[in-house]
């Protein structure tokens, strides 16, 4: 069948190398791409968002099935564009409804669906202009660090944690008041803070079914030891050591089932990966949060280490037997870490040259991810925060993670950073 894949990151490259892995795959369109994708199928010049110009391209290139690699055009619908179109609704959409896709798109929607079916998270409250004062009464009055959310899509960038009351009024001003992150922020979520390792969970679902696909753990900031601002992810790690069959079981029947029986108990087509955002609270699993996609740069480490058909999967999810089909893993451990360009997460340059290795240089049990980059000519350029994701095997976290470093030390860019210490807390 012919494929097109929305979005031009690392996540989407990894979904490249994997689809065109199955005999199933015979052409495969990628909106917009990267320099990385280019090596695994056509590149298109087309807005995620321009659902019009997408519906063009899957008429023009004859596509069979829509595999949506971020948010963005979930939440906007691109699901139910594709169903209320009857030149469209024959192909294999990979990715939930506009209302399921709230999970994601709203954390206010989110935190409700938990409560109503049971799962465990964190308490909350929501608050928007017209009860700001209410809004600061509660956060004076809550126990600290106390989280702040806005109910939206920001980018990654509109969850803040504060170690003060003063510095959680100030942001949750600045998000109702300043409009900090737009539409984004119009509502505010506070919860309480939840305190253990954060992990993620990935399950592929048609709202009845489900299979998990994989786990993994990634490191948000910028600095070792786990230290400066936020980011869109330094690097991943999988399996994740204490993440064994006790966790993974109460995981399963605490957080995943239910979520799925929600859905559909509540009638909201899902037909996509969702991502478990979890907190392992002394062996007990909370959700953090819920994500309607593969993560980035958890994608990076879960889709090396599936040894199933990628697209016989979402074929399975299609076709009503997801749940006969067999999973099967890489038993070896893999590791990820990204390069960024320097500045990352504030302000960086773009379309700085990359150098990087020949193919038949890099090892073996190594591959190297194009996350920011763009082709110009012969040359690559960075053109992005998160340029390039290089990921190993190893027989364990510590022997994936210096065999990635091992060829990081083979790529350069002006400005290029990368963290050393991904895996730190598992040095065997």
């Amino acid at each position: 069948m012919n494929i097109l894949l929305l979005g031009s990151g690392g996540r989407e490259h990894a979904l490249a190398w994997k689809m065109t892995q199955s005999h199933h795959c015979d052409q495969l369109y990628i909106a917009p791409g990267n320099a990385g994708t280019a090596a695994f199928g056509t590149n298109l010049a087309i807005s995620l968002t321009d659902f019009d110009a997408i519906k063009d391209a899957c008429m023009n290139y004859q596509i069979n099935m829509l595999v949506v690699g971020p948010e963005e055009p979930l939440v906007k619908g691109i699901y139910d564009f594709f169903q209320a179109d009857p030149s469209l609704n024959h192909i294999i959409v990979v990715g939930p409804s506009k209302a399921a896709a709230q999970l994601e798109g709203s954390k206010a929607f989110s935190k409700k669906f938990m409560q109503r079916h049971g799962i465990p998270t964190a308490a909350y409250a929501e608050f928007t202009a017209d009860s700001i004062e209410e809004g600061r009464i509660y956060i004076q009055e809550h126990a600290l660090p106390i989280v702040l959310k806005a109910d939206g899509l920001a980018a990654g960038k509109g969850v803040v944690i504060a170690a003060t009351t003063e510095e959680a009024l100030a942001c949750f001003d600045e998000m109702i008041l300043g409009k900090q992150f737009g539409a984004a922020s119009e509502k505010v979520v506070i919860e309480s803070f939840l305190q253990g390792i954060e992990v993620s969970v990935f399950a592929l679902t048609n709202g009845e079914a489900y299979h998990i696909i994989g786990h993994a753990k990634d490191y948000k900031r910028i600095g070792e030891g786990d230290t400066g601002l936020n980011t869109g992810g330094m690097g991943c790690v999988s399996p994740v050591p204490f993440m064994d069959a006790a966790f993974m079981q109460k995981t399963e029947e605490k957080i995943i089932r239910p979520t799925v029986e929600g859905l559909a108990k509540e009638g909201l087509e899902y037909h996509g990966f969702i991502f478990f955002g979890l907190m392992n609270m002394g062996g007990e699993p909370y959700v953090i949060e819920y994500n309607c996609r593969l993560g980035d740069p958890e994608t990076e480490v879960v889709l090396p280490r599936l040894q199933t058909d990628l697209v016989a999967l979402f074929a399975a999810m299609d076709n009503g037997t997801l749940e006969d089909a067999n999973i099967s893993f890489d038993e070896r451990s893999a590791a990820t870490i990204m390069a960024v360009s320097g500045g990352y997460p504030g302000d960086y340059a773009k379309g700085k040259p990359i150098e990087l290795p020949a193919a038949s240089e890099v090892p073996k049990d190594t591959l190297v991810f194009h996350a920011g980059t763009i082709s110009s000519g012969e040359q690559v350029l960075t053109n992005g925060g998160r340029v390039l994701a290089v990921t190993s095997y190893g027989a364990n976290i510590a022997e994936a993670v210096e065999r990635s470093k091992t060829t990081l030390q083979q790529i350069s860019f002006e400005g290029m950073y990368f963290r050393k210490d991904i895996g730190f807390e598992f040095p065997c």
